[in-house]
Parts: structure tokens; C-alpha cells; sequence
């Protein structure tokens, strides 16, 4: 009879055994699913503070040519005038998809206003009064009428700097282009307010209420927001 009592008891040591063990099985699956989790904060993919990097195949071409040819000099200036330096090389892609040749574009438009207003048929376009162009040839208009460097700023816009057209193309344009973009809107940029920016850039205006945008191609904002994640 004390056989089958010490059988007895070694069995129901077993089954408690068990029963402990069953109820700790969900506490491991919980620790394997942390553990392998490629999700998890503590998985294994996450214990490197190094953020994911953009592979050099994934970047576009004319991220890549921008920075080739604009990097220093956008990287210096956007120092002096605090502005952000990804927005800038983001706004040469839209302009000039990051060329450095043939950068100018007649607007026969701005040549019309510029000369209604020095021959006194306008009274000001832009900020432009007659006192500014009153001896300016037709030649001349045509220069301000015209966008120039990797900004493609316009040539009037020389008149607010108080410099020559020829500066906005010469060998100092990145300069002069970040300092007349940091006077004119460079709080949208300071502010993060870079969809506004890009809008204002083009078309002289924060990007519209209705959401529906005035710029001359409809993707231009779109795609400077998404060339600024590669700089």
C-alpha cells in the first residue's frame, strides 16, 4: 500500500509540474515575438542607432548632378542666410534640373509690363516703377524680362538687390539667388513651411487654401517635397 501512495504523490507532482509550466508558456511566446519582431523597439533590427540610409542607386540623377555642381556653394549659403540647404538644392532640381549651362528663359510677358511701365502706360509691375527703368533700352527690358541661373530668378529682381543683372548670372548667382530668396520668403523656409515655399518660389504666392495649386506644372510642388529627402 505505500508503493502505490508514493506513486500517487509522484504523480500528482507531475501534473502540477506541467500546470506550471503551461501557464508560463505564454510569457515565453511574448518574449520570442519581442525578440524577433522586426517591429518591436527592442528587436534585433533596432539595437543600432544608425538611421536607414538612402542607397546611392535610389537616388534621382538630378539630385545627384545638383549636388555635384551646386552643393558647396548652396551648403555656404544657405549658412549665411540660415536657410535650409535641402530646400535650395531641392528648388535647383525644379528650376534647372541641376545644369549649369543655358540657364536663362525669355518671358515676352514681363517684357510687355516692364515696357508699358517705363513708357507710363503702367504705373508699376512688381515693385518696378518708372523711376527705376525710365532710361532702360529694349534690350535692356528684355534682360530683366528674363530668368537666370540655377534659381531662375527673374532679372528685375536685380532692381530690389540693388545690383546688375549681370550678377544674378555670373559666377556669384548662387549668392545673389539665396539672398534675394532669403529676403523675399525666407520665413516659410525658416518656419518649415516648405509646400509654401516652393509655391511662393513660382508663382509669388503661399500655396492656395482650396488646395489646389497655380504653378505651371501641377506636380512642381509635389516634387520638391520629395527631392528634399535625398539631400
Amino acid at each position: 500500500m505505500a508503493k502505490k501512495s508514493k506513486k500517487k504523490e509522484k504523480s500528482t507532482g507531475k501534473r502540477k509540474s506541467s500546470k506550471r509550466h503551461a501557464n508560463l508558456l505564454p510569457f515565453f511566446i511574448v518574449l520570442i515575438m519581442i525578440a524577433t519582431s522586426g517591429a518591436g523597439y527592442y528587436g534585433w533590427k533596432y539595437l543600432s542607432d544608425e538611421e536607414p540610409t538612402i542607397q546611392q542607386s535610389q537616388i534621382p540623377q538630378v539630385c545627384l548632378k545638383t549636388k555635384q555642381n551646386y552643393g558647396v556653394a548652396v551648403d555656404s549659403c544657405a549658412r549665411i542666410f540660415n536657410i535650409s540647404s535641402a530646400y535650395l538644392k531641392s528648388l535647383i532640381c525644379l528650376e534647372c534640373s541641376g545644369r549649369t549651362n543655358n540657364l536663362k528663359r525669355y518671358e515676352r510677358h514681363v517684357f510687355n509690363r516692364l515696357k508699358s511701365v517705363r513708357d507710363g502706360k503702367l504705373q508699376s509691375y512688381e515693385g518696378i516703377t518708372k523711376s527705376l527703368i525710365a532710361d532702360a533700352t529694349d534690350e535692356a527690358l528684355k534682360n530683366l524680362a528674363t530668368s537666370w541661373g540655377p534659381f531662375q530668378i527673374m532679372g528685375y529682381k536685380c532692381l530690389h538687390l540693388d545690383i546688375h543683372v549681370a550678377d544674378l548670372r555670373g559666377a556669384n548667382t548662387v549668392y545673389w539667388s539665396v539672398k534675394w530668396i532669403a529676403e523675399e520668403y525666407g520665413h516659410l523656409i525658416r518656419s518649415g513651411r516648405y509646400k509654401d515655399a516652393f509655391h511662393y518660389h513660382n508663382t509669388g504666392k503661399t500655396f492656395p487654401a482650396n488646395g489646389i495649386p497655380t504653378t505651371y506644372d501641377r506636380n512642381y510642388v509635389p516634387n520638391g517635397l520629395h527631392y528634399m529627402q535625398f539631400f
